[in-house]
């Protein structure tokens, strides 16, 4: 059979192509852009191959990166305390090099922007609380989060707290020329906290902690130490009043730069209207190149032609 090679113009990606005459090709979908297609007369064809042309910058991720020239500050207030911190977090570090933003973690106090709000916690509403359980199950799954609920949840949120852990995160953060030792250290307390249900709160585990996302011993030992300066005592609740300044009533808060005006967004489910007020695009909280999602359906494609 004489075969013909097409090229979308189309994005996105694509599950089947058919070919309804010798000169006509139906897409079924979007198709990615640059892809090849080799069809033959009446029948089911797969992609042969992928080709990405465009010189335009993409993320390690492979997706496009944001053609927005200005670069939008973009801060995420968080307590390890708090698992839908954890959610938002993790989904913002995915798309840091894909908008076009600068992500600052502001490490600060879940039970001092409770107070200063006047809010209460979710125990105070029993159907609330036992909600919760199950959607943070729910979303660690959907975002790819190893979210684990631990066997006595409300003692883990306001019968040990996390002030010892913040402190610690602070004294790292001030430290630190930049976020990666602060992302690295409060992903350790949300792996120990919310998946694997340990302590966070003891020297000897802020030390583990520490040892785990990179640090030295002595290194660890040092900012423990400061961990306990007024400077850094300090430096925590400033962060804390600075997320009641711009209205905050719980965590995460995420707060938006555009033009010169803080656009607040509370919770781990506000991406897709953050993305809209960053002039973005949300794709999912797990980003994956089209081409990759191409490839996986490679697979379905040649199965459906042989048979």
């Amino acid at each position: 059979m004489d075969s013909h090679t097409y090229q979308s113009s189309q994005a996105r990606c694509v599950s089947l192509v058919t070919q309804t005459n010798s000169n006509d090709v139906t897409f079924f979908g979007h198709v990615s852009p640059y892809t090849e297609y080799k069809a033959f007369p009446g029948c089911l064809v797969a992609i042969i191959s992928v080709d990405i042309l465009t010189t335009e910058p993409r993320s390690e991720s492979g997706l496009k990166m944001s053609s927005s020239s200005k670069v939008k500050l973009v801060e995420l207030f968080y307590d390890v305390i708090s698992p839908y911190s954890w959610l938002a977090f993790e989904v913002l570090c995915r798309y840091r090099n894909i908008w076009n933003i600068n992500l600052k973690l502001r490490p600060a106090l879940l039970g001092g922007v409770y107070k200063g709000a006047g809010n209460k916690g979710p125990d105070d509403v029993p159907r609330k609380f036992h909600y919760m359980v199950t959607d943070l199950l729910r979303l660690g799954s959907y975002a790819g989060v190893p979210l684990r609920v631990p066997a006595q949840p409300i003692n883990v949120l306001l019968g040990k707290g996390s002030l010892p852990a913040m402190r610690f995160v602070t004294a790292v953060a001030e430290d630190s020329a930049g976020d990666a030792r602060v992302e690295r250290v409060s992903r350790e307390l949300w792996t120990r906290i919310w998946s694997n249900g340990q302590d966070i709160n003891q020297l000897s585990s802020l030390a583990e902690v520490g040892q785990k996302a990179g640090l030295s011993a002595r290194k660890v030992e040092e900012l423990l130490e400061q961990s306990q300066n007024k400077a850094i005592k300090d430096k925590l609740w400033n962060t804390t009043e600075k997320a009641l300044d711009y209205g905050g009533f719980g965590f995460p808060l995420t707060v938006c730069h555009v033009e010169g005006e803080p656009k607040v967004f509370f919770g781990s489910d506000r991406f897709e209207l953050m993305a809209h007020c960053l002039g973005e695009r949300w794709v999912g909280p797990k980003p994956v190149h089209p081409s990759v999602m191409d490839s996986q359906s490679h697979a379905t494609m040649r199965a459906a032609m042989a048979s």
